[in-house]
């Protein structure tokens, strides 16, 4: 029988590094049974970080997807009458921004997320990032602030900087009872009751005490500012809360913060120490009462496969409910590797039903492929299940070709859903196999490796004939060189960290471009001319690729070579004319040429184009794009201005500067090619004390003297 969708919670972990995301997860699993032993990130054994390196370095780096259940409601631990089984699917991703891909792959098919802050640290960079990411899926989510039992903690300063840092409207939803070491339990304002949790069964029970006398007076005040946001929200309470906020029930109350929470109107807060074990358990009662289920959206949009070339407002939207009867349609947020099954597809079900042993479309090959084996994921363990429904996630062997983004469905119904957008590589190495042997080997880890993860690139430098790899960050590749190392026994040589330079053109140029060749018997071809110049806006953004258009008047060009010119300059994008470097976008207009009635042919015409290209790069004023990253930097004061002096030097721009829990903080946009090895010297301007953050922000011109060694650079490897 399928299963309540109204009871199951598809929701993500997600934080800053070391806001105690794996900690939580683990108290989780084990106050949900899954595990019957906590493990703890510190010593090596947490059971969602099963990497190698994760174990290592004590951070995540890949999404870990877990299923469990969890009973709600309870009476002090106990199951009553209407107590119900919940069913959690739960994916814990990454803090380190070079892993971020694994928050947007996750994040676009979760219903809901539990944000983690770090009570003593508050809103972190990566807060921001995955926040913003949280944004765009339109996720809803509950803040939990963590490591209430540290000194200098501060729950309401943390809900505060929410509010201002992440332009949310976060209410407190608990109170903590004692500060730092002597954290004992919460005040829960919408019961209005306080609950001490028991050390010595690591938190599994608890006890409702009276709220502390000196507490009295701060719970009223909260929970009044609690239930006026919730007034805020719900017309029909608005009118109860003017004559007596007190006669608002707590049913209503929970109710309209259900509402809210899934419209994005409130974040609940709550605090906690996932250490101590104490408010994770209210935490999930807290996801059962407040976050969407899979039937809280009316379901999920997608186009025809007919329609995938037309523009958007001409494509007809297709709409899948969540319910079993419907045709299966599912999305494939995650490839791995796993050396005892293969090739592990992650995918999230949005309608229907999948049979282990059947057949569905894939949209984007649109081949048919054979589901060999379902399973349901524990860390990198797998249960096999017969079949998958309409809201649930789990993870499919037997696909020969599948992408992260694909859609999978019923082959007589195909739809295509919305797929995910990645950020290009920043940053490359050049690698070469140690010995012969690792050849092979490390073209087959490569591409698996590149299958994975949708923000690592492989190419070969077509002047030195290396292999390049390209991916977020220094810390993303090592990771990655380190599996080569480990998962594929492949050892490679690096070479010194290279930026992923890229070329735009700044100004329209027309230009005639003729490919002619006679060598006896039949010649060569193709006459074009062309205006080149920089892409439009659409939407107040500049779209990737080309925008070709074909403007030729009465067959001077025939219809049938227009692909091959559009062929070319497709083609030629891919190396910069300056250095080599690919240029992203850009807008080619076809207005006249010529033809040979017997010279003529496709390669003709595409050959005209990609030196037509070449030809009007300097008319076009062609220059060379560096990436800028988005830095923050949290230092003591004391050192500040050497701070700063030396982001001046690497060309940076400062934006600002603030106060963060007794530090300061400086952010600034910087070149990457500027930013090697900055950590050391961080570490040196400070003695250590200050720490630094980056991510990708944009790509801009480079000045012209910089651009020239990178252009003279660039020739003189070949």
């Amino acid at each position: 029988m399928a299963r309540d969708l109204k009871y199951t919670r598809n929701i993500g972990i997600a934080a800053h590094i070391d806001a105690g995301k794996t900690t939580t997860t683990e108290r989780i699993l084990f106050y949900t049974g899954k595990s019957h032993k906590i493990g703890e990130v510190h010593d090596g054994a947490a059971t969602m970080d099963w990497m190698a390196q994760e174990q290592e370095r004590g951070i995540t780096i890949t999404s870990a997807a877990t299923t469990c259940e969890w009973n709600f409601p309870t009476e002090q631990g106990k199951a009553l009458p209407e107590t119900l089984p919940y069913h959690f699917n739960i994916i814990d991703t990454p803090g380190h921004v070079d892993f971020t891909v694994e928050v947007n792959r996750s994040l676009r098919v979760l219903d809901g997320l539990v944000f983690l802050f770090s009570a003593v640290d508050g809103v972190e960079p990566q807060s921001e990032t995955n926040w913003r990411l949280a944004d765009q899926y339109r996720v809803p989510r509950m803040g939990f602030v963590n490591k209430m039992d540290r000194q200098g903690s501060n729950f309401l300063a943390v809900c505060q900087q929410v509010r201002d840092m992440l332009k949310s409207n976060a209410v407190a939803i608990t109170l903590p009872i004692g500060e730092e070491n002597d954290f004992k339990g919460v005040v829960d304002l919408v019961k209005n009751q306080a609950i001490v949790w028991h050390d010595a069964t690591q938190g599994a029970t608890f006890d409702i005490v009276p709220i502390p006398e000196d507490m009295i007076a701060e719970v009223k005040e909260y929970r009044s500012i609690l239930i006026e946001a919730v007034a805020d929200y719900d017309e029909n309470l608005l009118e109860k809360f003017m004559e007596d906020e007190n006669s608002i029930t707590e049913e209503e109350i929970n109710v309209a913060l259900r509402a809210a929470t899934i419209d994005m109107a409130i974040i609940p807060m709550i605090a906690g120490s996932s250490f101590k074990n104490k408010g994770v358990q209210f935490m999930l009662d807290a996801v059962c009462k407040y976050l969407p289920s899979p039937m809280d959206k009316e379901g999920i949009e997608g186009i025809h496969p007919d329609d995938a070339e037309l523009l958007e407002e001409d494509q007809t939207k297709i709409l899948r409910k969540p319910d079993v009867k419907e045709p299966f349609a599912a999305l494939a947020f995650k490839i791995a590797t796993d050396p005892f099954v293969g090739r592990l597809a992650f995918f999230r079900a949005y309608s229907g039903r999948l049979d282990a042993g059947s057949y569905v479309l894939n949209t984007r090959s649109g081949s048919k492929e054979r589901i060999s084996r379902i399973y349901q994921m524990h860390a990198n363990k797998q249960n096999p299940i017969e079949y998958i429904e309409a809201g649930d996630i789990g993870a499919a062997v037997g696909f020969k070709d599948i992408k992260t983004g694909d859609t999978l469905c019923d082959e007589k119904h195909p739809i295509i859903l919305e797929s995910m957008k990645f950020p290009a590589p920043v940053i490359g190495i050049a690698i070469e196999p140690k010995t012969k042997a690792d050849v092979d080997k490390m073209g087959m880890a490569l591409a698996k490796l590149a299958e994975e993860d949708p923000t690592f690139t492989v190419r070969t430098d077509e002047a030195s004939g290396q292999t390049i790899i390209s991916g977020m960050g220094e810390l993303h590749l090592d990771i990655l060189v380190d599996r080569m190392k480990r998962e594929f026994k492949v050892e490679v040589n690096q070479g010194e960290p290279q930026v992923e330079y890229k070329e735009a053109f700044t100004r329209s140029a027309t230009h005639r471009e003729t490919y002619k060749k006679q060598s006896g018997g039949r010649g060569k071809f193709g006459d074009i001319v062309f205006t080149l110049e920089p892409a439009d806006e659409v939407d107040g953004k500049i779209p990737k690729g080309l925008q070709f258009i074909n403007a030729v008047k009465g067959g001077n060009v025939p219809k049938e070579y227009i692909p091959s010119v559009e062929k070319g300059f497709r083609e030629a994008m891919k190396t910069g004319p300056l250095a080599g470097y690919q240029v992203d976008s850009l807008k080619v207009t076809l207005t006249d040429g010529s033809f040979h009635p017997v010279d003529s042919d496709a390669l003709s015409f595409e050959l005209a184009a990609r030196m037509g290209y070449r030809e009007v790069a300097k008319a076009a004023g062609a220059i060379v794009l560096e990436p800028i990253m988005k830095m923050e930097v949290i230092t003591p004061e004391e050192n500040m201005g050497d701070i700063v002096g030396d982001i001046n030097r690497r060309r940076g721009q400062v934006n600002d500067m603030g106060d963060r829990n007794g530090a300061k903080t400086i952010k600034a946009d910087v070149p990457l090619s500027e930013m090697f090895g900055y950590v050391t010297t961080l570490r040196t301007l400070s003695s250590g004390r200050a720490t630094s953050t980056m991510e990708f922000s944009h790509y801009a011109e480079t000045p012209s003297n910089i651009s020239e060694a990178v252009i003279k650079k660039a020739k003189g490897n070949a």
